[in-house]
């Protein structure tokens, strides 16, 4: 299998659209975490005056495969770097600097960047796939099958610089869930990121596994895609673009839970996506 050369920093929601991107087109991914240096990472890329000041050798080191593809604002601007006769290049989101310096930019509507090279997306890329989650009901299926009918998949996010997910909402949401619950109305399966605080855990847990929920530890294996695939519906805090792309990727009903605080870009995708 032919090689692609993935730059991204660790970032959940940017790994899932380039292993996707990667995935969909045959390509097995040759992973390059960008780790920042001193005083770069406290300088927005689009000012950096040479990447290679600002990443880790690591990015830019042994011979190229064919492909590189470059996530996010740091991601592209090493990607673009690293352009050569031989060597193609993609940018996953919107790179913030000249699009010509691309061989293909891959963005999602709400980005609002057009161009001859420009690929549009209505959600942003992901690994959801009918394989992926027949693959993974078979493995999990078993894990929920105590599990109530139908069976609600609730995904968290969490406070970033944009919005804000407290325990006090926690509360109302684990209010939410729990008549639901006791109304026998649905199962409910719960995973939190790496966003989500320990304390709205410990609201959703306290209040909700005696009642028979079922809440991710963050121990063993990731159940995401486990409930993805298991799910009769999903609710999603819609603090994450990739995290709402991959719910309605499984084609079942999807719900939303606006957070307080406010992102232009994040917002003008859910209002598009509900439109």
């Amino acid at each position: 299998m032919v090689t692609a050369r993935v730059l991204c920093t660790d970032l959940a929601g940017l790994r899932s659209q380039v292993f996707g991107l990667a995935e969909a087109a045959g390509y097995e991914v040759e992973l390059r975490t960008l780790e920042f240096k001193s005083p770069w990472d406290k300088i927005s890329a689009g000012l950096w005056v040479n990447p290679r000041w600002a990443v880790g050798a690591e990015a830019f080191a042994g011979p190229l495969p064919p492909l590189v593809i470059g996530a996010g604002g740091a991601g592209a601007r090493v990607a673009a770097a690293l352009r050569q006769p031989g060597v193609k290049v993609v940018a996953v989101q919107h790179p913030r600097m000249a699009l010509r310096k691309f061989d293909l930019v891959m963005v999602s509507r709400h980005d609002g960047v057009e161009g001859e090279n420009v690929i549009v997306t209505r959600t942003a890329l992901h690994r959801v796939t009918p394989a992926r989650l027949a693959a993974e009901k078979l493995r999990w299926a078993p894990v929920f099958v105590a599990q109530k009918r139908p069976l609600l998949a609730v995904l968290l996010g969490g406070s970033n610089g944009r919005y804000r997910f407290d325990p006090p909402l926690a509360r109302e949401l684990a209010g939410a869930l729990r008549d639901m619950i006791l109304r026998g109305e649905a199962g409910v399966v719960i995973t939190p990121s790496r966003r989500t605080s320990p304390e709205v855990v410990r609201v959703l847990r306290e209040a909700l596994e005696p009642l028979g929920a079922w809440v991710w530890d963050g121990s063993g294996d990731n159940p995401y895609f486990g409930m993805l695939a298991c799910a009769d519906a999903v609710l999603a805090t819609a603090d994450s673009v990739s995290m709402v792309s991959e719910a309605v990727a499984t084609h079942v009903p999807v719900l939303l839970l606006r957070l307080p605080g406010k992102s232009e870009r994040i917002g003008m995708f859910m209002d598009m996506l509900v439109a």
